[in-house]
């Protein structure tokens, strides 16, 4: 069996946000992620970092599922009393807490309810899913991740090219009857088991967290070393562009602001196979933006997998590279830099373009 593998623009990542009353997978993944990753700060506070935590503090169970989720601990959360984590945590704190963990395995336990819900309407609204009709499809299009895997249509260019340009936010009424043509063709409730159909998605919802990882929880970390040090800063979906010298785009922080900008975090996790690719990516950035800033102070913000080779290029180029649990120092850096500590600062860039002198001299 295919997968189905989720792309950043397959369901309208970009625009979710916005959309306060979607139903959409991205939506209520993002709301999720939001949530624990709010609880997990706060634990972190109160806490010191977790190294200091009482059984009073662990009053609810997306506490303990952040605290037993960053340890891979094998402790049911449902079950375990507040005494049993705080035991647990001394029992292995010699293994490291794995952040990423600890906040996505609710929005996973989430994400995999919803689905579940929206297979049982299915099941339901299609008699088996055998019968599918182009207004249900059209007014319910947060079903198009589960409608496109029973459709078995494995790709956004597939997609396209079969029924044309649809999103889980919007369906056009010719795209639902093609949908609906497609699905009552293959009738996925003589061909696919609820697990199979289940196990199908699973890829989606990676993608999905995935994405929000880099979009929600690195930045909202970021944030909370930031506002700790009082810095002040623009988060990338506050402001419309930062000015550089071939074009303009948005920083995942600008400090203080876009308009007067003293320094700059882009925050990026990357896997050993794709950290050259993102190396450079990140580096033109930088170049871009310090070519027409002399004074920007850059700093990247890193999680996951960098090679040695990619971080060593970066840092002549960013000031700063520091990996995401260093957080609070860097910000510290950045708010004497912005008092006048002017040795913050590593690199200028000097960086133009200019027309070419076309005019020939004549003897």
């Amino acid at each position: 069996m295919e997968n189905f593998i989720y792309m950043q623009d397959e369901f309208d990542a970009d625009s979710s946000p916005e959309l306060s009353t979607s139903n959409t997978l991205y939506q209520i993944a993002r709301e999720a992620m939001t949530l624990y990753v709010q609880i997990y700060l706060e634990l972190s506070k109160q806490t010191s970092g977790f190294a200091n935590i009482q059984a009073e503090q662990i009053q609810i169970f997306e506490q303990k599922l952040i605290i037993l989720s960053g340890l891979d601990s094998s402790l049911d959360p449902t079950e375990a009393s507040p005494q049993e984590v705080v035991q647990e945590l001394f029992r292995m704190q010699a293994v490291p807490f794995d952040v990423e963990s600890a906040i996505t395995k609710g929005v996973y336990i989430q994400l995999r309810n919803r689905v579940e819900n929206l297979l049982n309407q299915l099941y339901i609204i299609t008699k088996g899913l055998e019968e599918f009709h182009a207004d249900y499809i059209q007014c319910n299009s947060y079903m198009l991740p589960i409608l496109q895997r029973l459709a078995n249509i494995t790709s956004k260019a597939a997609l396209k090219k079969q029924i044309g340009n649809v999103s889980d936010n919007a369906i056009s009424q010719p795209a639902a009857k093609k949908l609906a043509e497609i699905l009552n063709k293959r009738k996925p409730g003589q061909t696919m088991t609820r697990q199979q159909i289940l196990q199908s998605i699973e890829p989606t919802l990676e993608g999905i967290v995935r994405d929000l990882v880099g979009r929600v929880l690195l930045e909202r970390i970021v944030a909370k070393a930031l506002d700790d040090a009082n810095v002040p800063y623009k988060l990338e979906s506050e402001y419309s562009s930062l000015e550089g010298v071939i074009y303009n785009f948005r920083a995942d922080f600008a400090i203080p602001d876009e308009k007067f900008p003293k320094a700059l975090i882009e925050v990026r996790k990357s896997s050993s196979r794709h950290a050259s690719l993102y190396a450079k990516d990140k580096m033109f950035s930088a170049i871009n933006w310090k070519g027409k800033n002399k004074e920007l102070l850059a700093v990247l913000v890193v999680d996951g997998e960098w090679t040695s080779e990619t971080l060593k290029a970066m840092t002549r180029v960013f000031d700063y590279v520091v990996p995401l649990n260093r957080s609070s120092d860097v910000a510290t850096a950045i708010y004497e830099y912005l008092q006048g500590d002017i040795s913050k600062l590593k690199w200028q860039i000097n960086f133009s373009i200019t027309p070419a002198n076309l005019k020939i001299d004549k003897d």
